[in-house]
């Protein structure tokens, strides 16, 4: 909690900077995508492409949340800012700066959800009750995806490795996990990876939240799925995080 506090102190006077990505960049993709471009689509699956659509954006505003801040924020602890070893200096471990800054990321998330789902609520977008759910999930993907990421960006040394987490996880990601269109109309040979990816899991969990519907697959599997990907991940960042400390 103390680690959590941190993070909270520092958002407090650094929050402006996060106005745009965090709450308009989100509700601005939207109205062009599903506004405009829904308006040449017409609808899929059986409704409108902005409904379609709406819990896609959600579901890949956390997973983009959670890459951007799990970057050059946790690799600065370490290598710039000697944050993580001031904290390390004291009674706080490697595994309660994991943990502290998993909430941090989690609250992160879920205010940027609120928001986004008050405001499309208020448009009559969300067309179930079940939509409150979605935020289960954000939190859930978030973990999935911030666990890993912190872990990798704790093992690194330059941040030219960033380049490469953008350009080959996280765009491929956001394009081709179903956020857009429908992961069916991809390749049978590249449909694997976009079932690989967190975000897919998360997209059509939030998507049958919203619209009130099933998932392809059962909740469990995706749950379970994303589940353990934030197990692993946190595994995997808490050795990280002790290992370069001891470094």
């Amino acid at each position: 909690m103390a680690v959590l506090e941190r993070h909270l102190t520092l958002y407090k006077r650094l929050w402006r900077a996060s106005l745009f990505s965090s709450f308009l960049l989100p509700l601005l993709f939207l109205v062009s995508i599903g506004l405009g471009v829904g308006g040449y689509v017409g609808t899929v699956e059986g409704v409108s492409y902005v409904e379609w659509i709406v819990p896609g954006v959600l579901a890949s505003t956390a997973f983009q949340m959670a890459v951007g801040e799990c970057t050059y924020s946790v690799l600065g602890e370490f290598k710039w800012t000697r944050g993580a070893h001031a904290m390390f200096a004291t009674r706080v471990s490697a595994w309660d700066m994991v943990r502290g800054w998993m909430l941090y990321i989690v609250f992160r998330v879920e205010v940027a959800a609120v928001v986004f789902l008050a405001v499309v609520a208020a448009f009559g977008v969300l067309a179930s009750p079940w939509a409150a759910v979605t935020l289960v999930v954000v939190g859930l993907l978030a973990v999935a995806v911030a666990a890993p990421v912190s872990a990798f960006s704790a093992s690194i040394d330059h941040d030219s490795y960033f380049a490469l987490l953008f350009r080959f996880v996280m765009i491929p990601s956001t394009l081709f996990a179903g956020v857009f269109f429908p992961v069916e109309q991809l390749p049978a040979l590249v449909r694997p990876l976009a079932y690989a990816s967190p975000l897919w899991h998360g997209v059509e969990l939030c998507r049958a939240a919203t619209l009130g519907v099933a998932p392809p697959w059962p909740v469990w599997v995706h749950g379970g799925y994303l589940l353990a990907f934030g197990v692993a991940g946190l595994w995997w960042a808490a050795f990280s995080f002790r290992k370069r400390l001891q470094d």
